[in-house]
């Protein structure tokens, strides 16, 4: 039997919910009833005021769902091309989000090569747009509700140590590139190797 993480998982900073989100599993069920998992390595953190944010200028149609409530799915669209998806973070009429970037594929791998176009399984979620690409989403998914949702949620899986946790800036980004906001899980299944922290206990 599985469990989806609650709300109040969600319902903190974007800066809290990053790290604790790495172990946890990403399921989704596609609309023939197959489902896909995939165990989430690697994560980055936007807060409102973060000039990387795309709600740093305030609300728009297009990131409307990152006012919360917390617990929802924002997708959004980017190079004309990928989608990339986000878990919405914070208290309501706070726009804080983290992006999913990496996951380890464990079920549903044949759909997810489909989605893809390659049977290297090393590539099937390594990196945001590759992620949403192998689980199939878009913005017909933005605003999915994670906690009570049929078609996408998280799972609560075996999480990880926080001496396992690596932190350091984000990449991609042309913008508050100092902060230190991205969190993963060494291992073959992370999107960018760069230096490292171990990630600081609470």
């Amino acid at each position: 039997m599985t469990t989806r993480l609650p709300r109040r998982s969600f319902a903190r900073s974007a800066t809290e919910v990053a790290p604790e989100l790495l172990g946890h599993i990403l399921a989704r069920r596609l609309p023939d009833g197959v489902v896909l998992r995939a165990r989430i390595v690697e994560t980055e953190a936007y807060d409102q005021n973060d000039p990387a944010s795309h709600a740093y200028r305030g609300r728009t149609p297009r990131v409307r769902v990152m006012f919360g409530p917390p617990g929802h799915l924002y997708v959004y669209f980017t190079y004309g091309m990928h989608h990339c998806m986000n878990v919405v973070t914070g208290p309501v009429g706070t726009a804080s989000a983290v992006l999913l970037r990496a996951a380890q594929p464990l079920e549903g791998m044949e759909r997810m090569s489909i989605r893809r176009r390659t049977d290297r399984v090393r590539d099937l979620c390594r990196g945001p747009a590759r992620l949403a690409q192998a689980f199939d989403v878009d913005r017909s998914l933005d605003g999915a509700d994670l906690v009570r949702g049929s078609e996408i949620w998280i799972e609560r899986g075996p999480g990880a140590s926080a001496a396992s946790i690596r932190r350091g800036p984000r990449v991609g980004i042309r913008v508050g590139t100092d902060l230190p906001w991205r969190f993963w899980i060494d291992g073959p299944w992370v999107s960018v190797s760069r230096p490292a922290a171990v990630l600081s206990p609470r």
